[in-house]
């Protein structure tokens, strides 16, 4: 009887599928630790990866029920072609910021990286990632885009920007929300990193949508309003977003 119980629960427990940009892969663990503490029957399946390519596989049926982009314009454009059952709704702001192994003069702000001795700058590939497009945009604005994207070396993720810029770079523009995983933390503020001036950018309206070929609709529901609660607001900021 017990070993029946036991193989009922398994099949007949409820799965989501959630496709996650990188940059939130550093607080969905703590999102959906939150979110079964009230549903612990429902598992949460994550993906992660940039927008770019998760729309993609989003648009090759991969099986999805939610969407958590790093923009709004991929669940927009998502939304446009009839793919989603949710119009796209801002669920955090992003943050860049500055990420070097070694301490930096950050009083520069983001004239440092104009320094002789930066010679490789991590940054996240615009094509496919929305921290790059605003990373181009800041250092557009700031006039010194020709000058230095000589040095850029391309993250394909923010995950994969913020590998480059404490191996094979002297300094990298990434999430300010990895910099709260616990791995980051010997990494100090002032020191390590710090955030680059927000006039420089549009914000970073992160976009999410349920998506219309999901299956555990009601299941689904729970989890897309849960990323809009205060409780969910409360991790994000520990992770350095803003709220919207």
């Amino acid at each position: 009887m017990v070993l029946l119980l036991l193989v009922s629960c398994v099949l007949f427990a409820k799965k989501i599928n959630v496709a996650v940009a990188a940059n939130v892969s550093y607080a969905i663990k703590d999102l959906v630790k939150e979110f079964n503490k009230t549903y612990p029957d429902i598992k949460v399946r994550v993906t992660l990866g940039s927008s770019g390519k998760l729309t993609a596989q989003i648009r090759n049926k991969a099986p999805l029920d939610i969407f958590m982009s790093a923009n709004m314009r991929y669940p927009q454009a998502l939304y446009d072609d009839g793919l989603t059952m949710t119009k796209p709704v801002v669920y955090a702001q992003g943050v860049l910021a500055f990420l070097s192994l070694k301490e930096r003069d950050f009083s520069k702000g983001i004239k440092l990286l104009e320094d002789r001795d930066i010679k490789v700058i991590a940054i996240s590939n615009p094509k496919t990632a929305p921290y790059g497009i605003a990373a181009f945009e800041a250092l557009k604005n700031a006039k010194i885009l020709d000058k230095v994207k000589h040095k850029f070396v391309y993250g394909e993720s923010v995950s994969q920007t913020i590998s480059y810029s404490v191996t094979a770079a002297d300094i990298g523009l990434v999430a300010k929300s990895a910099l709260f995983s616990p791995r980051m933390a010997k990494f100090k503020r002032g020191k390590n990193f710090i955030e680059i001036d927000k006039k420089l950018y549009k914000p970073i309206n992160q976009g999410m949508v349920i998506l219309k070929d999901s299956k555990s609709k009601s299941e689904v529901k729970l989890f897309y309003d849960f990323i809009l609660s205060d409780d969910a607001r409360k991790i994000f900021q520990r992770y350095g977003y803003i709220l919207p």
